[in-house]
């Protein structure tokens, strides 16, 4: 059986990449995407790979993404390989962006999306803590925060302004399949 595929979007600061690598150490089945990223490994983060422009465009001619998009004036791709990880059965997890939901929708029809959200203080004090934006681009990111996902695709939220045991708890939930 071929494994299946989760865009975790939600608001900056809302601790996706944090909740994914907790649910990669409860479950050792599942697969994290490492993003292809137009900006540099040492800005810090989630674990990606960072590459030039130029770099990012010959590999998208190539074909080696299977999504890719842009967002926050960079270009992100989801690399082509995640299609073993599928066809070995194990469930893929990738940080993605509402903006590019329809195209993984169409990429995978059976996609699960997992909103991933906390309250505007919450996020806040996360974006300041990582110290990589001025006041004012928090301010822009925070205005962002609250969004509905588009085209009308399945959802399921997870909070995650409180505990982390609590929001893995319900992140790990959110992974289970749905009983018919």
């Amino acid at each position: 059986m071929a494994g299946r595929v989760f865009a975790v979007v939600g608001p900056s600061g809302a601790g996706k990449d944090t909740l994914m690598e907790a649910a990669a150490a409860a479950r050792p089945d599942l697969h994290l995407v490492r993003r292809v990223i137009t900006r540099s490994e040492a800005a810090g983060g989630e674990r990606f790979e960072g590459v030039s422009e130029a770099e990012f465009a010959a590999r998208a001619a190539r074909g080696d993404f299977v999504l890719t998009w842009q967002a926050h004036g960079l270009h992100y791709g989801i690399p082509a390989s995640i299609d073993r990880a599928i066809a070995e059965g194990r469930d893929v997890l990738f940080n993605g962006s509402r903006a590019m939901l329809g195209a993984a929708w169409e990429t995978f029809p059976n996609l699960g999306i997992l909103h991933v959200t906390a309250p505007v203080p919450v996020l806040a004090d996360r974006l300041a803590a990582r110290g990589r934006e001025s006041r004012a681009e928090i301010a822009r990111r925070l205005a962002r925060a609250s969004y509905d996902i588009p085209y009308h695709l399945p959802v399921r939220v997870v909070e995650n302004g409180g505990a982390l045991d609590q929001a893995l708890s319900d992140f790990l939930a959110a992974l289970a399949p749905e009983r018919v």
